[in-house]
This record gives C-alpha cells, sequence and structure tokens, in this order.
C-alpha cells in the first residue's frame, strides 16, 4: 500500500477520544481569538460535559452527516486541533469542511496546510466525494491563504456579512472539486 491515508508531513488526522477532545475545545474555546476566527458567534463557554455529549451524538448517524477528526502532530502526537466534515450530502458527494487550531502557538506553522491536505486526499481517495466546500471570514487572510494554497477556489462572497471590531467584514465561499485536486496531484 502508498501513504499513510491519515498521516500528512507534519500532521495525522486521528478518531475522536471525546473525552480527550471535549477537553480541550472547552479549554481552546475560551480564547476569543480563536473562537473569532472559527465562529459569526461570540467566544462562550462551553462544558467539557457537554461538548462531551456533541461530540458523542454527532457520531451516532448512519451513514453519518459529519465526520469529525483530531489533528495530532508527527513529531510528538500532540492534539493541537480539530477538522471535519459537516452536512455531508452522500448522494451528491458534497460536504463542507471546518478546521481550528487550538493554541496560538501552532498557528502560522503549516499545521493546518498540512491537515487540510489529508483531509482533502481522505474526501476524493477514501469517501469518493466530488466537492468540498468552506466559507471564511475576510479578516482572516492567513486561513485564505491556507485554502488557496491546497486548491481552493473562491467562488463567491456575502457582502458585508458581520459586524467585528465596529466594521463590516465579507464572508467568503470556496470549493474545490476532485478534478480540481487530481490536477494538483498531477502537477498541472
Amino acid at each position: 500500500m502508498g501513504q499513510d491515508l491519515y498521516a500528512g508531513k507534519l500532521v495525522r488526522v486521528k478518531a475522536v477520544d471525546s473525552q480527550k477532545l471535549a477537553e480541550a475545545l472547552s479549554h481552546w474555546g475560551r480564547d476569543s481569538e480563536y473562537w473569532r476566527l472559527l465562529s459569526t458567534g461570540p467566544a462562550g463557554l462551553y462544558t467539557v460535559k457537554g461538548t462531551k455529549e456533541w461530540l458523542e451524538k454527532s457520531q451516532e448517524k448512519d451513514p453519518p452527516s459529519e465526520l469529525i477528526f483530531e489533528i495530532h502532530t508527527l513529531d510528538d502526537d500532540r492534539l493541537i486541533g480539530e477538522t471535519g466534515f459537516d452536512g455531508i450530502r452522500w448522494q451528491h458527494g458534497d460536504t463542507f469542511i471546518g478546521i481550528g487550531l487550538g493554541e496560538r502557538d501552532d498557528w502560522g506553522k503549516g499545521y493546518g496546510t498540512d491537515a487540510m491536505r489529508v483531509m482533502l486526499r481522505y474526501a476524493f481517495t477514501e469517501l469518493n466525494l466530488h466537492r468540498v466546500s468552506l466559507d471564511a471570514f475576510e479578516y482572516n487572510p492567513r486561513a485564505l491563504r491556507t485554502y488557496e494554497k491546497v486548491g481552493f477556489k473562491q467562488e463567491g462572497r456575502a457582502r458585508q456579512f458581520m459586524l467585528r471590531e465596529g466594521r463590516r467584514w465579507d464572508l467568503i465561499f470556496m470549493g474545490i472539486t476532485r478534478l480540481d485536486w487530481q490536477a494538483i496531484q498531477n502537477g498541472e
């Protein structure tokens, strides 16, 4: 067999340990900057118990409409984030992807880009999906660069979608198809 489907050059995505991830998400959620980059809502306090219950419930559907993974560093197996597919529409081969790196010290080191590459490989070669979509906030240029680097293309925007820091910001819609991804893999 070829390379490890779940590993990149810097990270490995793993099945969720609901207790461990719930503790991490509860901790990371207290960082307003992390939350600001991940959600349109205000930072909130999410309990470990409630987050664990949500994680476990999300994994019960068959077929699943969402798949959640932990992101771990390859060098020391440290849990640094989470990623997953949400709203999987199996009949259309379509899903939405999200990603969050929890610790600020891990931002800007390539972990998110590597995790996104792993997830796209998994989506297109293992799940047989045709399209992966996401949205990103205009005020998060680091995320936009990451998504473009792995092959996502901007497809539209909701102008003046949200208010942050006394200013209106756009929500940018992006997508990648299996054909786009295959062209990148083939060096086209």
